[in-house]
Order: C-alpha cells, then sequence, then structure tokens
C-alpha cells in the first residue's frame, strides 16, 4: 500500500468509530451548522486580495514534524493580517498531527474562509466539517472515483458548503470535473511518491475551464513562483509548509506576501510597459 491507500483505509476506519461516537444529530445541534459560509471562491479570486491559502500543518508523512508548537490562534490571525486570502486547517490527526479543534478555534478568530483539509470519502465527515465551521471541503480525485467525487461534492453544495477538488494529472482532471465543484486544485506533490514538480500546475492550468476558481498547490516556496503561476492564469496558491516551517509562521508569511505584492505590481508595470 503506498501512504494514499494507508490514509484512505484508516478514514474508513476512524469514519465507523466517529459516527458510533457522535451522531449526526449531535452535530446538527452545532451553532456553526446554520450560519452562512464564508466564500473561498469568492476571496480567492478578489483581485484586491492576494489569492494565498495560508495553511496550519503540524507535520506530514513525508516530512515528519514541521512545527508541533506553533499556536493555532496566534498563527491563523496572523496569516489573514498578512494578507492571506483563506485559511485551510489540517484536521486529520493521525497523519498529519491535526484536530478538528484546531479549526474550530481557527473559526473561533477569524472571518474568513476556511478549508477544511482532511481525506473525505463519507457524508458524515462533511456533516463535521459543516458542524466545526469549516466553508470549503477538500475533495482528493486520487481518493475517489469520479462517481463517489461528484455525490459527495453534492452532498456538500446541499449544505451550502463550497467544494475544492484536488487532482494531480491530466486523467484526474479530465474524469472527475462536475458541476458541484467551485475550486479546482493542482497538487505538485504527488501523493504516491511525494515527489514535487510545479511543472504539474503549468502544464495543467489551460485545462481547467474558466468556470472554477484555478489553485496550485504544495512545493511554492518563493514570491517569485507566484507571480509566474498568476501570469500562467492560477487565482490562488495553497500554502503551508514555507510558513510552518519558521519558528514563527505568521512572520514567515507577512514577508513572503509582502515581497509577492511588491513583485507583482513590477510585473504588471514591466507588462504595461510592452
Amino acid at each position: 500500500m503506498n501512504i494514499l491507500e494507508k490514509i484512505i483505509a484508516f478514514k474508513h476506519i476512524e469514519v465507523a468509530e466517529k459516527s458510533s461516537l457522535v451522531p449526526v444529530k449531535l452535530l446538527e445541534q452545532s451553532i456553526y451548522f446554520q450560519s452562512k459560509v464564508v466564500s473561498m471562491k469568492k476571496y480567492v479570486a478578489d483581485p484586491e486580495k492576494t489569492g494565498i491559502i495560508a495553511e496550519f500543518k503540524r507535520k506530514s508523512p513525508s516530512k515528519g514534524a514541521i512545527n508541533v508548537t506553533a499556536s493555532i490562534e496566534k498563527t491563523s490571525i496572523g496569516y489573514m493580517q498578512a494578507g492571506a486570502s483563506a485559511l485551510s486547517i489540517l484536521t486529520d490527526k493521525e497523519f498529519f498531527g491535526g484536530s478538528i479543534e484546531d479549526l474550530k478555534m481557527a473559526r473561533k478568530f477569524n472571518f474568513c474562509p476556511i478549508l477544511r483539509k482532511d481525506f473525505i470519502v463519507d457524508e458524515y465527515q462533511i456533516l463535521e466539517s459543516k458542524s466545526i465551521g469549516a466553508d470549503c471541503i477538500l475533495l482528493i480525485a486520487a481518493a475517489l472515483d469520479p462517481k463517489r467525487l461528484k455525490e459527495l461534492a453534492a452532498f456538500a453544495k446541499s449544505l451550502g458548503m463550497e467544494v475544492l477538488m484536488e487532482v494531480h494529472d491530466a486523467q484526474e482532471l479530465d474524469e472527475s470535473l462536475n458541476e458541484h465543484l467551485d475550486l479546482v486544485g493542482i497538487n505538485n506533490r504527488s501523493l504516491k511518491t511525494f515527489e514535487v514538480d510545479l511543472k504539474t500546475s503549468f502544464d495543467l492550468v489551460n485545462s481547467i475551464p474558466n468556470e472554477f476558481v484555478k489553485i496550485s498547490e504544495s512545493g511554492i516556496s518563493k514570491p517569485e513562483t507566484l507571480v509566474e503561476l498568476k501570469n500562467a492564469g492560477f487565482d490562488g496558491f495553497l500554502i503551508g509548509e514555507t510558513f510552518m516551517k519558521s519558528s514563527r509562521p505568521h512572520q514567515a508569511a507577512y514577508n513572503f506576501m509582502n515581497e509577492y505584492r511588491k513583485l507583482l505590481r513590477e510585473s504588471k508595470g514591466l507588462v504595461l510597459e510592452k
């Protein structure tokens, strides 16, 4: 089994356990359940914002511990003050060291779109996502067959939530696109080998229909790369490790976003001059 297969197998067990402990009726009593979501699609595509979805990630299967001591309160607030368009919060505990408490805490302190970053395989997890204050869920094409992915996306939409679908290659993109998606992300990191190649984003950006907000994910470590991705046609960028590996993730995000804005202004100036 590769790491993705291990994670998905574990998720099915985890969902069975959780749903027996916390019934749907209890999830539906959450204060967030009837709340209107904050649109990630709108915030990320807003030309006045950076388009950056800043991620809170404590560890990963490929890198091990990244930053296990970071404060979710300080980091999430700092990300938004730095100019992030949205937050991505890892809620997987077993493989990424996250928790639903992290997302609840981020929701408590921030009015912005929040993506629940997890491996969703069941409607129960979508109900849970809504109950903890998430606005958007992630559906991974490599982890779901196209029919199942479409069913889960439709279910999320029925709750008023938005959906980011993540793909890794042209085949996944072609097979899994459906009308219930809001954002389409190209993950430059293979979930099978964990190797990163930014060429994946550049190769696939024009294959994403323009009705979807286009996101480039993983392996983005330089503001210059963001300018290139933006000019190639991406609306947004999911960045976590670049910020989280710093002892002060919010400060790293602030410096990165300031440099990005400066470079973007310069690149627009050059285009105008031409």
